[in-house]
């Protein structure tokens, strides 16, 4: 089922037939599985505001102490911290709940990740991980996906970023990347690489392999759509090596242990569809979604993420009722 934003409204492809609605215009969609819909004269704004709230009910956690981030950034969750709950039952109901809601959320895309790790065994420490990432919505209620009017979204540009060695357990790299279309968030993930890898440059190549895949997709089903891209796809990475190793292929030879399967990359770059360059790491966007950050630095990357708050986006918003 695919949501298009068609003259201010969306329209629902795949399900007219199977509820009957042909033809029938039954007007701007408000709330639709646990996603609100706020209209504005210069955007639309997509939260998940009262299912955060039910969930907070839930949690009994309605009435906590909000915290500025949704991780600490003083180091990872290991397997081996902490004593092994007794009833790891409320632990997955949280972290299942909380999957759900970094549909309209990828500030908490990194945190739900980590804490998704530790499912079969869950300790005490990880339900209070959990705990930090609800407090931090309880601070954040409004916050949700901006989706923006423009007059030119004929182009993508993707952020891609690995954490090396991030993970204590098995040391392998968290990926996370993030692609926008003209000036609207509409992909993201932040994932633990399947094997280890040797070097930096390895776990940012990957990344941006991964980033690379995704857009290839993204650019084909534009093509569906009749909305081709009319630029190559601009790749930021802030790694300097797995930038010059996607376009240059003598560095190659000191760089054999990367897997053959990611080098499509380099032969996306020849092909002209894409184009790789190098992105400062304070501006890396796709840092949100491998490691945990300063408050500061947090807020600042997750701005160009999310929309704050939703009372500032009222225009002609219909209250849900």
């Amino acid at each position: 089922m695919i949501l298009l934003l068609f003259n201010e409204c969306f329209l629902l492809i795949g399900s007219g037939e199977l509820f009957g609605l042909q033809n029938k215009y039954l007007g701007r969609l408000h709330y639709f599985l646990g996603v609100e819909v706020h209209y504005h004269p210069t955007c639309i704004h997509l939260t998940q505001n009262k299912y955060t709230i039910d969930l907070l009910k839930r949690s009994n956690l309605l009435d906590c102490k909000p915290v500025s981030t949704p991780m600490t950034s003083k180091g990872t969750l290991s397997q081996t911290h902490g004593t092994v709950l007794a009833d790891p039952t409320p632990y997955r109901q949280m972290v299942g709940a909380l999957q759900y809601l970094t549909m309209t959320r990828p500030d908490i895309s990194y945190a739900v990740q980590h804490v998704s790790q530790f499912m079969g065994s869950p300790s005490d420490v990880h339900f209070e991980a959990v705990k930090r990432i609800l407090r931090y919505l309880k601070g954040t209620l409004g916050v949700g996906l901006p989706v923006r009017r423009s007059p030119d979204c004929s182009f993508l540009v993707a952020y891609s970023d690995a954490d090396w060695a991030g993970c204590p357990d098995t040391r392998r790299s968290t990926t996370g990347y993030c692609v926008f279309l003209g000036p609207n968030l509409i992909s993201w993930s932040a994932k633990k690489q399947p094997t280890v890898s040797c070097s930096s440059a390895e776990a940012e190549y990957r990344a941006l392999a991964y980033a690379c895949a995704d857009t290839l997709w993204i650019q084909g089903l534009l093509t569906e759509l009749c909305c081709p891209l009319t630029r190559p796809v601009l790749l930021n990475c802030d790694n300097l090596s797995a930038t010059y190793l996607a376009a240059n292929p003598v560095f190659h030879a000191r760089t054999k242990h990367i897997a053959i399967d990611y080098h499509f990359v380099r032969e996306r770059v020849a092909s002209g569809s894409h184009k790789v360059q190098f992105f400062p790491s304070q501006l890396q966007l796709a840092d949100v979604f491998t490691k945990g950050l300063p408050a500061d630095r947090f807020e600042r990357l997750a701005s160009k993420l999310v929309t704050y708050p939703v009372s500032s986006l009222q225009g002609n918003v219909r209250p849900l009722s």
